[in-house]
């Protein structure tokens, strides 16, 4: 979770009166409605067309995320030679080429897991890419004292499409198949690409000097390792995905094997984080206002642990409203916690390495994420659903610790330089 103070000047226009930007966003908000789809179709998909079991769902999550473990390192050092936007628009063109073989390869009688799986981890590293690029986009295109700005507007926006997209997936899966509600998602990432084309904006010169893979990825993981601060959020991060990960990816065999519920109505529990996320990513800066960006990050991480744990309580009726109420607590504080985290990282980290310090943070982040997906598989069908929830939102509670443990639990706000030893 994270954020530093914001320095933006009330004279100023809006943000979203900046051509560039207005752009970035609008390709963001319109791939993540379609990401949203595929989030509750491809499980579904594999779930009730291919029938898959709970280990197998666990392995496509896992082949999902498995980029950042593969590529996540490296795809910094690149992403730092070269120029931000090709990046952008070349991974959201794969993205929609793979997504697209889908539906076709089920029209034709095809369709089989492997190939499930081939898409998801082809989509899965395009997405390095795109999510290493867009980070370091984002420094080129406004003044550093507005980052904050920009990364509330960019959550907000994400996740406001992200509460259509869940619900709209369920409802699609229900109406026409999943693998025609994947057909959307396929045409979403070609919209994004139109949208980035039309950025105009001069990238800084990329280094010519070339002195080794190893050399430069050792140069990201040296300045996060060494950053007490950036060291403590990566790690809060890290082990709240790899248990996060674990739950999110057996949330369709709990709700639709072991709750009975119907697939629009689990797309619109799915869809109670995003408005969650929307209000926590909205709210970031009078969080910090209020609270302090130190303490707001160590407190949101606790919160979202306690709401995360009502989740494995839900059962069909009222008490369903105990997992709405838990994932749209756990969206709020996760969004503000996005929103803060990357902030910093982009206020405390210069300009030449933060390509390759976004992807180590990211490769740790998210390179657990297939660990934990294998592990939620393997746990549920070892013991109960429900219980196997509740043993990971006891995971993702302890992932507090780091950031309280640190020198952020002393401090009320979050430093604009220094942290390092």
């Amino acid at each position: 979770m994270r954020t530093v103070p914001s320095s933006s000047q009330p004279s100023r226009p809006s943000l979203w009166r900046h051509r560039a930007f207005a752009l970035l966003a609008s390709a963001h908000a319109v791939s993540q409605v379609g990401s949203q789809i595929s989030l509750v179709a491809l499980p579904l998909l594999a779930l009730t067309v291919l029938h898959a079991s709970p280990v197998q769902i666990g392995l496509l999550t896992a082949a999902e995320t498995a980029g950042f473990l593969l590529v996540g390192l490296p795809s910094g050092v690149w992403v730092d030679r070269m120029a931000k936007k090709p990046v952008l628009v070349v991974c959201d063109v794969i993205r929609a080429l793979a997504l697209g073989s889908l539906p076709v390869a089920h029209l034709l009688g095809v369709l089989g897991l492997p190939q499930l799986y081939a898409v998801a981890l082809v989509t899965g590293l395009a997405t390095v890419f795109f999510q290493v690029a867009y980070q370091s986009y984002l420094p080129v295109l406004v003044d550093s004292d507005r980052l904050v700005e920009g990364n509330t507007r960019l959550q907000t926006l994400g996740t406001a499409a992200e509460v259509a997209g869940p619900g709209l997936g369920g409802w699609l899966t229900r109406l026409v198949g999943a693998p025609v509600a994947i057909v959307l998602d396929a045409v979403s990432f070609l919209g994004s690409a139109l949208l980035l084309l039309g950025i105009r904006a001069d990238e800084p010169a990329h280094a010519t000097e070339r002195r080794g893979l190893w050399t430069e990825m050792r140069e990201g993981l040296a300045f996060l390792a060494r950053h007490r601060i950036l060291r403590a959020v990566v790690a809060a991060s890290a082990f709240a995905n790899l248990f996060g990960t674990a739950l999110m990816a057996m949330l369709p065999v709990f709700f639709i094997q072991e709750a009975g519920v119907d697939f629009s109505t689990y797309g619109m529990v799915l869809a109670a984080g995003s408005v969650g996320g929307v209000l926590g990513a909205m709210t970031t800066e009078w969080q910090q206002r209020l609270i302090g960006g130190a303490r707001m990050l160590w407190l949101n991480a606790i919160l979202a642990g306690l709401a995360l744990l009502l989740v494995p309580l839900a059962e069909p009726g009222w008490k369903l409203g105990l997992a709405v109420a838990g994932l749209a607590v756990d969206g709020f504080f996760v969004a503000s916690w996005a929103v803060a985290s990357v902030s910093l990282r982009q206020t405390l980290t210069p300009t030449g390495l933060l390509g390759r310090v976004n992807a180590t943070a990211r490769f740790v982040n998210w390179g657990v994420m297939p660990a934990g997906a294998l592990l939620g598989g393997l746990l549920t069908e070892a013991i109960s659903a429900r219980t196997a929830l509740l043993v990971f939102g006891a995971g993702y509670l302890a992932s507090c610790l780091p950031v309280l443990l640190s020198p952020l639990r002393g401090l009320r706000s979050l430093p604009r330089s220094g942290g390092v030893r």
